[in-house]
This record gives C-alpha cells, structure tokens and sequence, in this order.
C-alpha cells in the first residue's frame, strides 16, 4: 500500500475512533484529542482531575477500541514492586502459588495500563513502573518480559493529598502528556450525564465501542511512518527551539508574571526528551488535521500538554503552580515569535 492511502486510511480510523469515544464520554472533546495524539505519538499519559470526572471510563474506552489486553491496578500506600509483577496465595490444598501480576498477565498483548491514583503508591513502586515505560520491560522469575505494546495511563486524584507520595522529576519526564479533566460546564452535557439512563450504565456504554477498531499492534509502525514523514521547516525548527529556550528563561524572552521575579521562578526547564515528545505530538497533530507539513499552530496546541509537568518552578513558587504554570505557558507562547 502507498504512503499516501497507508495516511488517508489510518487518518480515517483514528478519526472514527475518537468520534466513538466522544459518544461515550461527552463534553471532554479537547482531552480525548490529545488522548488520541498520545496514542499515535506512543507516549504515556498522566491524568489529573477530580473525582467521577470520567477518566476510568475514558481509558476503558480508549481500551476497548485498542484491542489487546487492558489491565489495572490500584495505588495504595502498602503497594509494594512485587504486586506488579506477581502475587501469593493458598490453593485448593492449602499450599501457597505464586500468579503473573498485572505486568505480566498479558504478556505481549498487553496494550493498556491503567496506574489509578500513582500517587498513593510509593517511590518504590514508581521506579519498577518507569523501567517497563521507558524501556517496555521488566525482570522477574530470573528471566526479562516484554511489552512492546504498552501504554501506560496514570491518574492522580487532586482533591485528596494525604498519605500520597509526588512523583519525583524523573517519573513525570517519562510521560508524553498530563492532562487535566475538569467537570465538564456546558448545561446540556451536565443535564444528560446527570438524566440520560445511558450514561448510567459504564459497561453498556463501553460494549457499545467496537472492538479492534484501531489495532493495538499496527500502532508503533504507523506511529513510526508519521513521524519520518512530517518534516517541520528550518522556520519552524527555528520557533520550536526558542519554545525549548524560553521554558528554562522566560525572562529572556519577555515573558512576565504578576508578583513573581521572572530570574527567579524557574528551577529547571523541559528536558531533551520532552522536546523529543513534544514534536512528536505536533507531528501526530498535524497529521490528524491532514496536513504534511508541520504549522506553528500544531506546536502551540500541544505545548501546554507536553510541557507543563516538565517545567520546574523554584520552591519559593511551587505552592502557586497551579496559577503560575498556564500563565508562564500563555506567556512564553504570547512572546515567542512564530514564524
């Protein structure tokens, strides 16, 4: 098949899955897009918001249309490495086995992790979790497993922060995104989720997503096709560099904040890898949009998303981070000059 129909065919599938997935879970259009970015670009994702704002239901949208195997595991203070990988207990007779965990389970099949509230679990359980991100395996049992499917999805629950751990630098660099989910504000979807009986029931709504419509094992090709096709311009390369720049010195830049002392306020600015996956994610963008060519409105869209988590403030506005970061985000976007 050519490139170009291999793009047209691919772009109709992943179009067709997010419409599915937007039925399912509505007024969150904006999230289940850069959800979708994040499944071409084969980067892991972090969730944040409150509770019952969808994000289980998401993912096992998201799950069911990928195909491949969906497993789970719960964040607790008492969560040790070992619960990944395996688990004890008694059979029949009384005599104590030993059972593959969540990471193992599935084997190869394994296309969707889901870490609920990751930060419950201690810093331990999060090093096990960033090998089998970072480099798709883990060792156990004196032998290595692999996973060259998987794609991690975490949560983490803003409104309860006792008995939880933060997740150190290291940890959150590895995720391409992090993503809020908010309530969503609009009346009418409010009034359908609250008296619609079909958002009642999660399972029905689930079934209601055809399964394989993406296939879960064609996705590291396709996603590598993207990526080798879209070239951005020296312009452009141009513009994502000082975006690169200005997360680590805003000031240089222009940018200012309201009581804040602009050579101050950053501890460390994105990474190499987060620039890495940040183009990435403009690519995919791109692509979706059915373009081959890379705009600055691709890099804007996906800035906040990729960056945000990857930008350190200093200590002295760490507890103002969630009123500082989308204004420095807004500001380095306002005063870098696209091309």
């Amino acid at each position: 098949m050519k490139t170009d129909s291999l793009f047209t065919d691919w772009r109709d599938k992943a179009l067709q899955f997010e419409s599915n997935i937007n039925q399912v879970v509505i007024g969150q259009s904006a999230t289940i897009r850069n959800v979708l970015i994040a499944i071409f670009a084969r980067g892991h994702v972090l969730l944040e918001g409150g509770v019952g704002v969808g994000k289980t239901t998401l993912l096992r949208a998201v799950a069911q249309g990928l195909g491949g195997s969906y497993q789970r595991i719960e964040g607790t203070i008492d969560l040790m490495p070992a619960d990944l990988i395996y688990y004890t207990y008694l059979n029949q007779e009384g005599r104590p086995c030993v059972d593959p965990g969540p990471l193992l389970k599935e084997g190869e099949q394994l296309s969707t992790f889901f870490f609920n509230e990751i930060n419950r679990a201690r810093p331990q359980v999060h090093s096990l979790l960033l090998r089998a991100m970072s480099e798709g395996s883990v060792s156990a049992f004196n032998r290595e497993y692999r996973f060259p499917h998987i794609q991690v999805f975490a949560d983490r629950n803003r409104v309860e922060r006792e008995e939880t751990f933060e997740l150190p630098a290291a940890a959150r660099d590895r995720f391409l995104m992090e993503i809020n989910v908010n309530t969503p504000v609009d009346d009418a979807v409010l009034d359908e989720l609250m008296f619609n009986p079909r958002f009642h029931d999660v399972d029905s709504l689930i079934a209601g997503i055809d399964r394989d419509s993406l296939k879960y094992y064609e996705l590291n090709d396709i996603s590598g096709l993207i990526q080798k096709t879209l070239e951005p311009s020296p312009r452009l390369r141009s513009y994502a560099l000082d975006l690169w720049k200005a997360s680590a010195d805003p000031g240089q830049y222009g940018v200012k904040l309201s009581d804040v002392e602009m050579p101050s306020l950053i501890q460390a600015g994105a990474s190499p890898r987060g620039m890495s996956y940040f183009i990435k994610a403009a690519k995919v963008r791109a692509w979706l949009n059915n373009r081959t060519v890379l705009l600055p409105e691709d890099v804007q869209a996906v800035y906040h998303v990729t960056m945000a988590h990857r930008i350190f403030l200093a200590p002295v506005y760490a507890y103002r981070k969630d009123e500082l970061m989308p204004q420095l985000i807004n500001g380095i976007l306002d005063a870098v000059a696209a091309p």
